[in-house]
């Protein structure tokens, strides 16, 4: 892996010696983690010209953990003394080696971060690197892939034995904490997100909070979960019927629901518009009289973190690309009453290969349970 991260630095570095930087400096956790490894609590990363490149810590790294295992051929400064700013000793690094400019993340800098660095290193230029590791890191590569399809997996299982289980009676949060055990018990590093579980009136609800509501007989049971395997995260929302023969107005909005999802679904190809993604799905909603009630995207990017680039949205600009992993979540809610929500994550692939990879295979058939 040290090949992998050292070319993707120096992609990075090609970048930002285009836009006439020295040198960057990285402070957002997930994208030090992407060109280094791991991501130390705290840590930053320097990439400098020639390939002088180095990871500054507030403390020694504990090695392999949830944090990852960093490049072996990375310099390491771990600085002495409580309260030492990684960033500040990055900054103060470039200036004694005279760079003359320094990109920075201003997206992540906090102000006072932003002007302690200023005052380190009073010569230095500061630019703005934008969301260019963010870029990068959009199209994975496929032992990427093979995380998210491992951490796929590990959800489809703790989903498939919560619904072998008895439900009614049991509450939101019991179940919500019961599905993220089994998360671990089946290899996860721990949940990609707070797990959702929403019953009756809450089902449907996107990212709701469990409460202390218990399953009762004939409600709607929304669950969207998501397992984190080496810091890759995915995510997958399922709707089921509890105890009872779905309701004619459950199995219509069930069948509204999923023939949104499967039109976004069916539209990830390489070269597709974010927006025409989201108004493949959208539209069968809206035509229904359910438009003003959506949520504002109908996808989003996953990876490193649970919410990346792209968002499949009305006013996203830009086009899909090949292995870039993304989910498809519309959903309806109606208040007072509940409503669906089915979520997947897939891989954009071209239609030689068989179009879009679905990475969580829970079955999306409307389930009594």
């Amino acid at each position: 892996m040290s090949d992998v991260y050292a070319a993707r630095r120096g992609l990075l570095r090609d970048r930002c010696a285009a836009a006439g930087n020295a040198a960057a400096l990285i402070t957002r956790p997930a994208n030090v983690r992407y060109l280094s490894g791991a991501s130390p609590l705290g840590a930053v990363l320097l990439v400098g010209p020639a390939g002088e490149d180095t990871l500054f810590c507030a403390g020694q790294p504990t090695g392999e953990s949830d944090e990852g295992r960093l490049d072996e051929n990375l310099r390491l400064s771990v600085l002495a003394g409580p309260g030492a700013d990684p960033a500040v000793a990055a900054a103060d690094t470039a200036s004694a080696a005279r760079a003359d400019s320094l990109a920075v993340e201003e997206h992540h800098l906090t102000v006072g971060r932003h002007r302690a660095l200023r005052s380190v290193a009073p010569g230095l230029r500061l630019a703005d690197l934008g969301t260019a590791v963010e870029q990068l890191r959009l199209v994975k590569d496929e032992e990427e892939i093979a995380c998210l399809r491992i951490a796929a997996e590990i959800a489809d299982q703790a989903l498939g034995e919560l619904l072998e289980s008895i439900l009614v009676g049991r509450t939101e949060r019991h179940l919500a904490l019961e599905l993220e055990r089994r998360l671990v018990d089946h290899g996860a590093d721990g949940p990609a997100f707070p797990t959702s579980v929403g019953t009756g009136p809450h089902s449907g609800r996107s990212r709701h909070r469990p409460s202390d509501r218990r399953v009762e007989e004939g409600d709607f049971l929304s669950v969207c979960l998501g397992a984190n395997y080496r810091g890759y995260r995915c995510e997958i929302g399922r709707t089921f019927v509890i105890g009872t023969t779905p309701a004619d107005w459950q199995i219509e909005l069930y069948e509204l629901v999923f023939a949104a999802q499967r039109a976004g679904r069916e539209a990830l190809l390489p070269g597709a518009a974010y927006r025409d993604v989201d108004h493949a799905a959208r539209s069968v909603l809206d035509s229904a009289g359910h438009g003003e009630a959506l949520a504002a995207w109908t996808g989003h990017g996953v990876g490193l973190e649970i919410d990346e680039d792209p968002q499949l949205a009305p006013t996203a600009m830009g086009k899909l690309d090949a292995c870039v992993p993304v989910t498809v979540e519309p959903g309806v809610h109606l208040p007072g009453r509940g409503g669906v929500r089915i979520d997947d994550t897939l891989v954009v692939r071209p239609e030689a290969d068989g179009g879009p990879e679905l990475l969580t295979i829970t079955t999306k058939e409307l389930l009594a349970l």
